[in-house]
């Protein structure tokens, strides 16, 4: 072997051996592989990415001024998850055979939708995401919840007719809230138009956990949730109205008696709640079809 065949291995090991005069310190740093560094940056990039692609932009007007909004308000958003999630529970209890956790689940999905828009009043949160996110929610937790738990209780034996009725429910709860969609500000806001989703959802949930908890399947018991579940159906999309309650001021104060009044209703709830409260809802819903037929009866001045 020649010494320039040796040098660079002579060259390595000078360099090697910190006790040589004149030997350079090895850089000891590690330096992070190239393919390393780009992978590192393609997952930056494609994070970054999805960020920018998924984000939710919608035009809002403050001040008089219109602006682009990203992002979504969490805290409503939090309560109709909720409400959406207690929804299906109810398709997945009335499946399972489970009818009186089901009916309780729609009424807790009720309260949750309830609150969602106060809370999102009183936090000044609103916003179009939230009001459609809201809607589609609605749409399972008051339009499918209840014609599935309605027709895997006794709706299913009635045959062909139970579940035509079952769908003219779903389609007439999808119809109900695609129109309250674009009536908002255009109507007042003291009625509702036609029977409110929720209103009839528990109007159906309250009949199912009632007739089921008193084995109430007769061939009559069918005959009567026939009927419920398509006149609630029908009432949502009829041009009946409904007083909305949205007038009532609870920041003013009100008289002893309207507080004990309440404090007697939670009793006579507490005391057979499925019934109280198909009594409750089933009174609501006639409300509308009475008041419309006594204003027609009403003379005019």
């Amino acid at each position: 072997m020649t010494q320039d065949a040796r040098d660079p291995e002579h060259s390595i090991s000078d360099q090697s051996n910190p006790g040589q005069p004149g030997s350079a310190q090895p850089d000891t740093t590690e330096q992070p592989d190239s393919a390393d560094q780009s992978e590192a940056g393609g997952n930056e990039d494609l994070a970054a990415a999805f960020l920018r692609e998924t984000e939710v932009v919608e035009e809002a007007v403050e001040d008089g001024k219109k602006i682009r909004r990203k992002g979504i308000y969490l805290l409503p958003n939090l309560f109709t998850t909720s409400a959406l999630f207690a929804g299906f529970f109810a398709v997945v209890a009335g499946i399972n055979g489970e009818f009186t956790s089901a009916a309780v689940a729609i009424f807790i999905a009720m309260v949750l939708d309830g609150l969602d828009g106060r809370v999102a009043r009183m936090t000044n949160t609103q916003s179009e995401f939230g009001a459609e996110y809201d809607s589609l929610a609605d749409m399972i937790s008051f339009g499918m919840a209840p014609a599935l738990v309605a027709f895997t209780w006794i709706l299913q034996d009635i045959g062909k007719t139970g579940w035509v009725v079952a769908f003219l429910y779903v389609a007439c709860a999808a119809l109900r809230l695609a129109r309250f969609n674009v009536q908002i500000g255009s109507v007042d806001k003291k009625w509702f138009i036609g029977l409110p989703s929720p209103s009839a959802a528990a109007l159906v949930a309250a009949s199912v956990w009632t007739f089921h908890s008193f084995d109430a399947d007769a061939f009559g018991f069918k005959l009567l949730m026939l009927v419920v579940v398509a006149a609630a159906g029908v009432l949502m999309v009829s041009n009946i109205r409904y007083y909305s309650f949205k007038d009532l001021d609870f920041k003013k104060p009100v008289p002893f008696v309207v507080l004990l009044a309440i404090v007697l209703a939670f009793v006579l709830i507490s005391v057979e709640p499925s019934v109280m409260l198909l009594l409750l809802f089933g009174t609501y819903v006639a409300s509308g079809p009475v008041l419309a037929v006594m204003r027609k009866a009403k003379p005019k001045s």
